[in-house]
């Protein structure tokens, strides 16, 4: 039988390299189009108190957020030790709210405004006299759908 001879050495491929950017350039806009930006940065400190009753709510983006809690490290120097309250990126006053909520509706489209809630994210260490004021203020503003944040507690009473 004959042997045929053959190349031993066989060189590998050089790697195609023009359709990688093409692969990064996809990536890319798909990160930039799932990712959302954060809304606002909080200025304030909040610690979630423990709810046994907690739900989830239906439409994130008819929710306007209203934090209530005491300033963070570097911002009491400005603003001092007591509770306050932030609405999107500003340390404001009770007084503001009506105003807030005015804004926020303004915002949104005839057909969802009925359906606007007001979220309180509130610290567990904020005195109840304020959260009554500023449930008082949402009711004047016309503001009746409201919704505490808290976190879910396992033990059920």
């Amino acid at each position: 039988m004959a042997k045929f001879a053959g190349k031993n050495e066989k060189e590998t491929p050089a790697l195609n390299m023009g359709s990688m950017s093409d692969i990064i350039f996809m990536l890319l806009f798909f990160f930039m189009v799932i990712t959302t930006m954060r809304e606002s940065s909080l200025y304030v400190k909040i610690t979630v108190p423990k709810g046994t009753e907690v739900s989830k709510l239906e439409k994130k983006s008819l929710v306007s957020y209203i934090n209530v809690g005491f300033p963070m490290q570097e911002m009491q120097a400005q603003y001092g030790t007591d509770a306050r309250i932030q609405l999107n990126d500003q340390i404001s006053d009770v007084s503001d709210i009506i105003q807030f909520v005015e804004l926020e509706k303004a915002q949104r489209p005839e057909e969802d405004r009925p359906f606007l809630t007001m979220a309180i994210k509130s610290d567990k260490d904020v005195k109840m006299g304020l959260i009554s004021d500023i449930k008082q203020e949402l009711r004047t503003a016309g503001a009746l759908k409201i919704f505490y944040n808290a976190a879910k507690d396992g033990a059920r009473k």
